[in-house]
């Protein structure tokens, strides 16, 4: 449905995205992650026709958004970080002025409002004034904002950030929601497990380019292990070295001695092949995006071969 392809964009002499191709299908959520000014930003305004790329396409079933910015705002919601709301106005008057903003009659405003509502969880707060409602609410009024006009994709930037966690889950279910209605979803996020649990697909950029991108386990050949133990012990230059010698890779994920186990092993296993170290305590766990992440980001090379990353 949405195709990027190629884009570039720079600011001066500052190249803020490099060639950047991706691909949105309906029905999908595509998580696109980074760091700080890795370009996402500078990429959802493109999409949005608030600035142009420099080159490149950006497409919508096939044809080229650029050049008609008003058929692509017609087709995109943007929920953004900061909430999109008149803080005095209800939630249905606050629905109703942003469908007028996009062309929409007053019958068919209220009929969306009442739907946006319904799929957000707010049908019963129709009436409550905006800056009233708790901070989960906000956010999902947002999201209401953004579907008001039936939009094919929706670009939720960082949905749940200061949310605590039930009102995180009530967001989840929001955006598995509009999946199920075969919309389009781009999701940026900093929070890995939040895309570990709503992506199909997730894009890892820095710097402007697309380093990585796949399904979870399309993603998990950039970690070559099938199970992670972290190991505390006092004496790690010990662990490491019976780690190199057994052809396990190794990463310190800040204070935390990380090995990559080649195999499912079960703890006595573990145990038996670091015989004679004090190990304090041990943590198994399956690979997780968090630690494709920081292999990508980081640069490091394959870890076929042991190595070491400090974070």
């Amino acid at each position: 449905m949405l195709e990027v392809r190629k884009i570039c964009k720079s600011y001066g002499k500052k190249q803020v995205l490099q060639d950047l191709s991706f691909a949105i299908q309906s029905g999908e959520v595509y998580g696109l992650l980074g760091p700080n000014g890795a370009g996402k930003t500078t990429t959802i305004s493109i999409l949005c026709g608030l600035i142009q790329a420099d080159r490149g396409d950006v497409l919508m079933h096939g044809q080229n958004a650029q050049n008609s910015g008003r058929t692509m705002r017609s087709l995109i919601g943007v929920a953004p970080q900061e909430n999109i709301f008149y803080k005095s106005l209800t939630c249905t008057e606050n629905l109703h002025f942003f469908g007028q903003l996009y062309g929409l009659n007053r019958a068919t405003c209220q009929k969306q409002a009442q739907h946006c509502l319904e799929l957000v969880g707010l049908a019963d707060r129709a009436q409550s004034i905006a800056e009233k409602l708790s901070g989960g609410m906000q956010r999902r009024l947002s999201m209401a904002i953004a579907l008001v006009h039936q939009p094919q994709l929706v670009i939720l930037d960082e949905p749940t950030t200061g949310l605590d966690l039930e009102a995180r889950y009530e967001i989840w279910e929001v955006i598995r929601n509009l999946r199920r209605q075969d919309t389009a979803i781009l999701l940026t996020t900093h929070l890995l497990d939040e895309a570990e649990r709503l992506c199909q697909r997730i894009g890892i950029i820095k710097q402007g380019k697309l380093l990585a991108e796949g399904t979870l386990d399309e993603l998990r050949s950039y970690v070559p292990a099938k199970e992670i133990a972290t190991i505390c012990t006092p004496t790690e230059d010990l662990a490491i070295a019976r780690a190199i010698e057994l052809g396990f890779s190794y990463r310190h994920y800040g204070r935390e001695l990380a090995f990559w186990l080649p195999q499912v092993l079960e703890l006595k296993e573990i145990l038996e092949r670091f015989d004679g170290i004090k190990i304090d305590s041990i943590t198994r766990q399956p690979v997780r995006l968090e630690n494709i992440y920081v292999e990508v980001t980081q640069g490091v090379p394959s870890a076929l071969a042991a190595g070491d990353l400090k974070l």
